[in-house]
């Protein structure tokens, strides 16, 4: 198994910056393919960002493209995502998300293991 803590959300105005960081633990030798999906109320989940074992491979929502970065520190089986130029559109809950294959992808099912979420709630 393996287990994902996020951490670093929280209340922002608009044209803010926040760093999310998602620490792995457990079988962290599952953790080929990590990211991130957000849900807002109402909404479905919705894919954010994704990134391979080696970072070789980025891939990210046109939503966030250009705003958000996502990188990872395998030493420290953390995969953070910077959010920068914050809207209130990017208020949602959170979720880190880990799979065994070395592809990224949008799909959430294609995901194994989730963390518990963190709230990012950026005010107009």
């Amino acid at each position: 198994q393996v287990q994902l803590v996020e951490s670093g959300g929280g209340l922002v105005q608009a044209g803010a910056s926040l760093r999310l960081s998602c620490a792995a633990s457990g079988r962290t030798f599952s953790t080929n393919a990590m990211g991130w999906f957000r849900q807002a109320p109402g909404k479905e989940r919705e894919f954010v960002a994704a990134i391979t074992r080696r970072g070789s491979r980025t891939d990210y929502a046109d939503s966030v493209k250009g705003r958000f970065t996502i990188s990872r520190d395998n030493a420290k089986n953390t995969v953070y995502l910077q959010m920068n130029s914050l809207k209130p559109e990017d208020t949602a809950v959170y979720y880190c998300v880990a799979r065994s294959a070395l592809v990224v992808s949008r799909n959430p099912e294609a995901y194994d293991y989730w963390g518990q979420g963190t709230q990012v709630t950026v005010s107009s």
